[in-house]
Formats: structure tokens, sequence, C-alpha cells
């Protein structure tokens, strides 16, 4: 297939309330035939820059498909293998029996350690790199979840860009890419980006929309391995299209590269989790897929197992474009014989999310009285707990979080979960000895509390 042609439909037109705000790229390639695609909305709005298809966005998690792959290639070469335990290769490593396949199948019980940051004392505009997540995957030393358990965990892709570093010797992630994927598909925009400050040509900007106004959504962060990919549609076809080979080449394979990594249970029931891609199995459906959700950027990539692929990027945190592509896949579902230009024009017909109405808050002006300081061994600092009228609160970046009651003695916040050790009899009880908290890809973390 001549990946050089142009797409047959064009980015013409763009409704008028459409065109000042972040928007969308969304691109259907049928397979052996010319691609279709359309794009809306803005990639720059200070610079006024509509979307092209020479616009780079970041995928996000859509990349794990590209670092499993990597894994995959390095295991035929006999440089690694998947059933190894990871601690062989990155001595630092102290969870024991975790090997890279669990890394790849997200069954390595690894915390997501960028949900501990708000832990550790970093703000939402902190810059912090790959190596500080790093300190704290190198921290922990028991799984979180049993042997065997699903946790999707980006900081253990994070894990085997550094395993993909070290038996390469290369010098990052991006080096053993290029030399692997990108180079030789043609992949000229792919970039995973290690340094905030390093320049993406043709890049988008992502925005959010508040009542205030559009707000910047990236922050300082680079994550090479889980995210931080950034590329163009036309490239992520490519890869795509090289993905769909490599399924085909193994005729007694369901999934792609299911003769080295199993498909098994997955968080999203009925799809199942493989090499770096969620599968829906179901007879007649049979797809391998994955979304990216990164600082108000979405991305989608949707491949069948005929070859009919479907990819989608937004750069407007109000537009997923998962929820894109789901409305392109069963309009064709329902029409296959539908016009596919006709079918790109509904799409885009989807309505950005409103901003949400304010709600109401407790009274932050009111004093609170210091229950203890806490502190737990698989992350560093600590927290506090303090009550107001009545009610408890969790001092976390030097900020406070309202708990709301959900249990005798369970509050949940933004995010997570606090499980007190004892539950209080009433608000004249002696300040909890402990509890745990259970973020949303960090669970099990005991807390307990500090001499005063």
């Amino acid at each position: 297939m001549n990946h050089t042609d142009a797409p047959t439909t064009s980015p013409a037109t763009c409704p008028a309330d459409r065109a000042h705000e972040p928007g969308l790229i969304l691109r259907i390639h049928p397979v052996g035939q010319r691609p279709v695609q359309a794009h809306i909305g803005a990639a720059s709005l200070e610079l006024n820059a509509p979307i092209g298809e020479n616009t780079a966005f970041n995928v996000g998690s859509v990349a794990k498909q590209i670092t499993a792959y990597l894994c995959v290639h390095a295991a035929r070469n006999g440089l690694l293998h998947l059933g190894q335990p990871v601690g062989d290769i990155l001595p630092r490593f102290r969870i024991a029996g975790v090997t890279v396949g669990d890394l790849v199948q997200h069954r390595g019980g690894i915390r997501d350690a960028e949900s501990l940051l708000s832990l550790v004392g970093f703000r939402d505009l902190d810059h912090y790199t790959a190596d500080d997540l790093l300190q704290l995957a190198y921290r922990q030393h028991r799984r979180a979840v049993e042997p065997g358990s699903f946790l999707y965990s980006n900081t253990g892709y994070l894990l085997l860009g550094e395993v993909l570093k070290h038996v390469h010797g290369a010098a990052g992630l991006q080096e053993v890419a290029d030399a692997q994927v990108f180079t030789p598909l043609g992949m000229t925009s792919a970039r995973f980006k290690s340094d905030p400050r390093e320049v993406i040509l043709g890049a988008a900007s992502s925005y959010r929309l508040t009542v205030d106004g559009w707000l910047h959504q990236q922050a300082p962060v680079t994550l090479p391995g889980p995210g931080s990919l950034w590329c163009t549609a036309t490239d992520l076809d490519r890869w795509l299209d090289h993905l769909w080979h490599e399924w085909q080449a193994r005729a007694d394979d369901a999934l792609p590269f299911g003769q080295h990594i199993s498909y098994e249970t997955s968080d999203h029931h009925p799809f199942t989790y493989g090499a770096g891609l969620y599968a829906d199995p179901r007879p007649k459906r049979t797809a391998v897929f994955h979304y990216g959700h990164e600082q108000g950027f979405s991305s989608t990539a949707h491949l069948t197992s005929s070859g009919f692929r479907v990819i989608c990027m937004s750069n407007h945190s109000g537009i997923a474009a998962d929820h894109v592509v789901a409305t392109t896949l069963a309009d064709l579902d329902h029409h296959p014989e539908a016009d596919l230009g006709e079918v790109l024009r509904r799409s885009l017909q989807q309505r950005p999310k409103p901003p949400p109405a304010p709600v109401n808050r407790p009274n932050l002006d009111a004093p609170h009285m210091p229950l203890g300081t806490y502190a737990c061994e698989d992350v560093p600092g600590t927290v506090r707990l303090t009550r107001s009228e009545g009610a408890l609160y969790l001092w976390r970046r030097g900020t406070r979080d309202y708990l709301t009651r959900s249990g005798p003695a369970t509050y949940t916040a933004d995010g997570y979960t606090l499980t007190l050790t004892t539950p209080p009899a009433d608000e004249s009880a002696p300040s909890p000895d402990g509890f745990v908290l259970d973020l949303d890809r960090a669970p099990r973390l005991h807390y307990r509390r500090q001499p005063d």
C-alpha cells in the first residue's frame, strides 16, 4: 500500500463556531483503499493555526503498543526473555518475581508513580522527569495486588523503556524506536519526547475550556515508554499497517503477537490485554485498540483483523477521541455501505463537553484541629489529617482535600479512597493510628501515625 497517497477527503469545511477552538483529526483507512480524513479546529489558539494533516499530537498511552512491540522484537533477537525477572536487568528494581512480560501485560502489581506525586509534594505544574518516577518505582518492594492480577500501570511501561535502553545499550527509547520502527516505516514525525523543552515540529497545544475561558493543559513532564509519543495521524496509520501485516504473518494467532504474549482479562470487560493492546476477541468483532489520555490530549488507534483502521486525535479536553471513534464504528456497523466522507462529517458533529458547573464546597475558612502526621514506607514524605466542622481533611502538596464519608471508616475524595484503620466512635475519639489510601492506580498505601 502506498502510504504517500493523500487522503481522499480534506478538511475544507469547518463550522464557523468551531474554527477558533481546539478540535481533532479523524482518519478512516479501509484495507487496500485510500484513506479518508478530516480535521476540525485549531492546533494553536495563540497563533490561530488550524489543525492539518501534518499536525503532531501527543498520543499518550497509544504508544504502549510500540513499547510492547520493541520488547517482543528484543525477545525474538535474543536480547531478553519475556519471562525474565525485571530485577535481573534493572538491579534497583526490588519486587521479586515480576517479569518483563508481567510489565507488558500490567500484571506486575506496580503502583503508578504519577499517582503518587501529589503525596510527595509535587504540584500540577511542577517539572518532573522519568527519573523522578523511577525513584518512586524502585522504592516499592512488594506488589500492590495479588500476582497475576491486572493493575494498569504507566510506571510498568516506563520501566520497560529502561529495560529496552539497557539491553540495546542505547541512550534512550527514541534511539531504539528509531532503529526498529520509526525509520524503517518512514514515521518521520514520530518522537518520544524526553525533555519538556524539546521542540516538536508541527505540534498541537492542548486546551481545557473553563468558565473563565481557555486554559493550557500541558504540564512540564515527559515519560518515554508509557506516553509522550508525538506523531501525526498519517504516521500512526503507517504503524497500524505494519502491525496488521505482523498479525497476518501468523495466521495461527488470533491476536497480534499472541505467540509471545497471551491476552488475559483486563480492567475493561469483555476486552482482554496483551502486547500493549486491548483486544475485542468476540467473533466477527475481532480487533485490537488502545486509547490515550494525556494532559488534555486524547487519541485512539483501532485495528480490525481485516486490516480496517480508524485513528482519532484530539487537543480539546472536552472531546474524547475514544468516543468519536466509537461513534464512527457504530455508524459504519449500522450502515456498512455508507459513504466514508459522510461518516466523517457526522462524526465531527460531536460537540465538546461543557465545563462543569461550580459546586458548593465546605467552608474552607473554618479552623482546623490537627489529628496527626502520617507516613508510608512506599512513598517519601508525610501527609496530615485534620478535622473541621465535623469533617475530615487530608493535607497533601500543602493543600487540603475534603473527605466525604462513605462508610463507617471509609472516606472518598477526588481519585482516591481513605479507610481508617480503626473507625472513630465519635468526633471526640483519639486521633486515628493509621489509614489505607487506595488511589486509582496506586492501591494499598498503608500510612501510620508518626510520633508528635
